[in-house]
């Protein structure tokens, strides 16, 4: 461009912009910018790193990052250095799924078949491939960041600053391995996290209402409501309230358990107008009741559980707003089932594998995928005389965030951090943050808060940090490794490693230092939310280089949308408390979402985005004109 200019009559961004932007290239001007500011001042922002699943952002990343670009050059223009270095996510289902489309896979199965190495350099490949593509586009809108230095969360450094967080957990005594009920993807055959259980959709399943008999009282019997008859082969209870009134009601010759204030409504439902109240209990009187399983003839290992098959009392997850006052209990199956499941110290019983079909344990129903066999169930109870009505329900349904399968919830042995307890840390740290706009902080993210949970970190998947755990295959000891450096001290030798993930890290073993067995590690990998939670420290290269971190720390800002709030806001948070007891980040900015025409949040599975170059080809105005509409607008609205 050879120097400033002045622009003659008439400016047109389509010639102008892409000039103005080689100008900024060739004069250095960024390189610039950080030397004459590299003595002033310091200010942390934190870029929250997207996922590069696709070689194009829609516009709703660009205004993300467009809002970004603005806070930068602000604290910039008041003579701040300021920590501008993008960051992309790169690990996980998002990369997986995708790379499983190009490659035709549908399984874990084809995985394994293909190559666990050959898989996990696609990933790699593929993430790298739109890091480098996304940050052109990011480049083209003018966004001012250090885009030769972005952090990865592939890279070793950064691996082992996820580590680090993990042997952190363990040394506070908050690592456990327990059975978790978890959401669990059939396709992608691996656990969910609450958090990543975003996305609903519409399907129609059964309706049904179920007579369980009661043992030695002839035609008595507990009625049930449920939309999963898939759930009943590991049904081991009923939960009744013990505060609410149930009613025998007589009907067609038989007498059915049914919460009182329900029997209109379910009576009217099935379209049965003669019937009668015989008696009234109240819920505490019914405990102890013993049921015969409705399917004890067709799933064989309901024979043998010993403590199963009677009633059990719950304030908590019982109500007589719908169905009939009367909870079947799966505990396998269901989060409140499994606590009171562990109350009752009742038999715990999945038989599904990973894949969602039933196990040999289902007995009749074995081999069959578990929604599939939600049709045979029904019409098995109909033939026995045990379904006392049928009907449909069409209602949202969780299904994966990335590949868009209903999901299933599913007992399974899970590694997961204790947060539970720390409840009120995190609401006291929360609210030492300055949110913007305030109500962002203290309705949107103290109600998430109020229901946390402990954290599942283990995902039983391929291309993602592999968790730092190895066991000893003979007396089950276990050590967590918190760096490369550890994990050559325990081996004893320099690890010629071509890489810190699977299948490399998996063929790393060493002496057990309890019985000199042989220490493997876990299959697993971490949840990508672990990833991008310990951004804050990791982007920084800490722990491994320690100076940074500890001059610019806590980071002063950072903007992502409203989803964030159970995302990436909530995991940072509970990183930095898991490490260092304290909130990470100063001022937190939520910003809305970029909407359809028809008022949709923009997303590429829907086919209903904007890429920022159609809107370029579009409007004339060129990037500045995008860039003053997106911030132009009330930044928290849609």
């Amino acid at each position: 461009m050879g120097g400033v200019r002045p622009l003659p009559q008439g400016y047109k961004p389509r010639e102008y912009e892409p000039e103005i932007l080689e100008y900024w290239r060739e004069a250095r001007i960024y390189e610039k910018l950080r030397r004459i500011s590299r003595d002033k001042p310091k200010f942390y922002f934190l870029d929250g790193p997207p996922y590069p699943s696709s070689d194009t952002p829609h516009i709703g990343t660009v205004w993300n990052k467009v809002l970004k670009d603005a806070v930068i050059r602000f604290w910039r223009a008041r003579g701040y250095w300021v920590n501008d270095q993008p960051g992309y996510d790169c690990h996980g289902l998002p990369i997986e799924v995708k790379v499983e489309q190009k490659l035709g896979f549908s399984s874990k199965k084809d995985i394994e078949e293909y190559g666990v190495d050959k898989f996990v350099e696609k990933c790699r490949e593929f993430a790298l491939s739109n890091v480098e593509s996304m940050t052109r586009h990011f480049e083209e809108f003018g966004v001012s960041m250090d885009w030769d230095k972005p952090y990865l969360t592939l890279t070793p450094e950064y691996v082992q600053a996820a580590w680090w967080l993990v042997k952190k957990a363990d040394e506070r005594g908050l690592l456990e391995r327990g059975v978790k009920v978890v959401h669990w993807c059939p396709r992608c055959e691996t656990t969910l996290a609450d958090y990543e259980v975003s996305e609903y959709s519409m399907l129609t399943d059964p309706s049904i209402y179920v007579k369980f008999p009661l043992k030695e009282r002839r035609d008595h019997y507990l009625l049930i409501w449920t939309t999963t008859p898939w759930t009943l082969p590991a049904n081991v209870a009923v939960m009744v309230h013990p505060d609410l009134e149930y009613a025998w009601v007589e009907a067609g010759g038989e007498r059915l358990l049914i919460a009182k204030s329900r029997v209109e409504a379910v009576m009217k439902e099935a379209g049965i107008r003669e019937f009668k109240v015989v008696s009234i209990v109240k819920g505490r009187e019914l405990e102890g009741l013993e049921y015969v399983h409705p399917l004890l003839e067709e799933v064989e290992v309901q024979r043998g559980l010993a403590g199963a098959h009677r009633v059990v009392l719950s304030t908590e997850y019982v109500s007589a707003e719908e169905g009939t006052g009367l909870v079947h209990c799966a505990p396998g199956h269901g989060e409140e089932d499994y606590e009171v499941g562990l109350q009752y110290e009742l038999p715990i019983i999945a038989p599904v594998d990973d894949r969602g079909f039933f196990t040999h344990e289902a007995g009749k129903y074995a081999g069959k995928y578990v929604r599939e066999a939600n049709s045979e169930i029904v019409r098995d109870l109909r033939e026995k005389g045990l379904l006392f009505h049928e009907g449909v329900l069409t209602h949202r349904y969780p299904i994966c965030w990335r590949c868009k399968t209903p999901l299933i919830l599913r007992a399974t042995p899970q590694w997961y951090i204790r947060v539970a307890h720390m409840k009120d840390r995190f609401l006291e740290e929360a609210a030492k943050v300055k949110w913007v706009p305030d109500w962002a902080g203290y309705a949107r993210f103290r109600n998430w808060l109020q229901g946390l949970r402990d954290w599942v970190i283990s995902r039983q998947r391929y291309w993602g940090t592999p968790v730092p755990i190895w066991i000893c295959t003979s007396c089950g000891h276990r050590v967590v490794v918190g760096s490369l450096a550890e994990l050559e001290k325990l081996t004893g030798r320099k690890l010629d490693l071509k890489d810190l993930h699977r299948p490399w890290i998996d063929e790393i073993t060493f002496e057990c230092p309890t019985c000199r067995g042989v220490m493997r590690r876990i299959p697993d990998v971490l949840d990508v939310w672990l990833d991008s939670g310990v951004a804050f420290y990791a982007s920084l290269g800490y722990p491994l280089e320690k100076d940074k971190f500890e001059k610019l720390w806590p980071v002063d800002f950072i903007t992502e949308g409203h989803d964030q709030i159970a995302g990436w806001f909530f995991s940072l948070l509970r990183c930095s408390l898991i490490a260092f007891n304290t909130a990470p980040y100063r001022v937190v900015l939520m910003h809305g979402f970029a909407l359809d025409e028809r008022g949709r949040e923009m997303h590429k599975s829907l086919g209903n985005y904007v890429a920022p170059r159609e809107v370029l080809e579009f409007d004339k105005g060129g990037r500045d004109v995008l860039r003053w509409y997106v911030l132009r607008n009330t930044i928290w609205e849609d």
